[in-house]
């Protein structure tokens, strides 16, 4: 009797512990393993912990003391607020933080958990401002002094796992500048960021309230946020969506591709009258990552803000199968090869799709209308006739050395007929 109530009390604490939990969204995950295992160093922070889940990395300690080099220029350069005036601000918020974790930080007592989120957001708000402001910046500084640092942190700061609760740098941005001037906060963001996108739709603003913005990694999500429907409804696959071919097999169909009109959104992919318009994608050793921790923050909320990034993602892997497919898109200024290896482009649009579960795309319109010209009679026999006759160079010069000597052949016949 006394192990059956026993059992129920442990059921009720759990049961109670779950309500709880159900009631405040968890906004930070770890990213699950069938996404991590495809390439596990795009989720790994390069030079910087922020939050709870890669504290005490040997690699990423050298940058606590510049955490902390960064707190004594604050606190000096506003006397107005000490040590204890950032810690009040933010340990008033450490319960709804901890609830923003869904790996519950338990192993971080108070104390710690204070620390580490004042230490992480002053240094995230003052390298945003003596980014943006030479004048505070240290002599040698070092961060600043070379570049590689900079686009790492850029890096770093907008990682899945890496984050902190926007609201915590909104509160202590009230702290160091002024109240209510999120706006700024995020005009800061969107200069800090501005260059790890691998394509036009940057905004430079958000659709919704600076409190409402859930993290950094959020915050870029939302700032590339397309405008409107990008290219037609979503479809389901069982309602026969269409998957479309290689670049290779497409221009063998009689596709032309084109370079979109300067500005136009990365993911405003359009087909008209057998031309495909594609926007340029700047393919770099950041883009991966980038694109890997956009697509895994759409795996948990891509239920309420769409999945435009993995949907563009899924519909480049359709399109680009081998360097032949990287080369044709790249003779048309669509990809923008800064790797230098084609090979090596189609090798990370390939993984990039690794593990990523499409049941429905807002690409499916534009699709069908590539299926139904490459189905019309003219375009598939243009589509044999180059993949079995016109495939390689030497295959033309043969057809036409082919085509000389039948004409010869037959010149040589209706002369002998004629004249003999």
């Amino acid at each position: 009797m006394f192990n059956t109530k026993q059992a129920c009390t442990s059921l009720n604490k759990k049961l109670t512990k779950l309500s709880a939990g159900a009631e405040s969204e968890c906004t930070i995950y770890r990213v699950h393993k069938h996404l991590r295992n495809v390439n596990p160093n795009a989720y790994e922070p390069e030079v910087i912990a922020i939050g709870p889940y890669h504290r005490n990395k040997d690699h990423l300690k050298m940058m606590e003391d510049h955490k902390l080099r960064y707190f004594q220029h604050l606190i000096r350069r506003k006397p107005s607020n000490n040590v204890e005036s950032y810690a009040a601000c933010v340990g008033r918020l450490e319960a709804e933080v901890r609830k923003c974790y869904a790996d519950e930080p338990t192993s971080l007592s108070p104390s710690d958990f204070i620390q580490m989120l004042v230490l992480d957001g002053c240094f995230i708000l003052e390298l945003l401002l003596k980014r943006d402001m030479v004048s505070l910046r240290e002599k040698n500084d070092p961060i600043f002094q070379m570049d590689w640092i900079v686009t790492s942190l850029q890096r770093d700061l907008m990682l899945f796992e890496n984050q902190l609760p926007l609201f915590v740098l909104c509160e202590l941005f009230d702290l160091i500048e002024a109240p209510c001037q999120h706006s700024r906060l995020l005009d800061l963001l969107g200069l800090f960021f501005h260059g790890l996108y691998p394509g036009e739709g940057y905004r430079g603003e958000v659709s919704v309230p600076p409190r409402d913005v859930k993290h950094l990694l959020h915050f870029i999500h939302r700032s590339w946020f397309p405008r409107g429907t990008v290219t037609g409804g979503r479809k389901e696959q069982d309602e026969g969506l269409q998957f479309i071919k290689s670049a290779t097999k497409l221009k063998e169909a009689n596709v032309r591709f084109k370079i979109s009109e300067p500005e136009a959104a990365l993911f405003d992919v359009r087909f008209e009258n057998g031309v495909m318009i594609m926007s340029p994608l700047r393919v770099d050793d950041g883009t991966e990552s980038f694109l890997r921790n956009l697509i895994a923050y759409e795996h948990y909320f891509g239920h309420d803000e769409g999945k435009f990034v993995t949907d563009y993602v899924s519909f480049l892997d359709y399109l680009v199968d081998s360097s032949k497919d990287v080369e044709i898109l790249s003779r048309k200024g669509i990809v923008r090869n800064l790797l230098g290896d084609e090979e090596a482009v189609a090798k990370m649009v390939n993984k990039l799709a690794d593990s990523i579960v499409v049941p429905n795309t807002s690409y499916a319109e534009m699709f069908e209308n590539v299926e139904k010209h490459c189905r019309k009679r003219r375009n598939r026999w243009m589509a044999t006739l180059r993949r079995n006759y016109l495939s390689s160079p030497w295959v033309i010069i043969s057809l036409l050395v082919g085509a000389v000597l039948l004409l010869l052949s037959l010149y040589i016949y209706i002369y002998i007929y004629i004249y003999i």
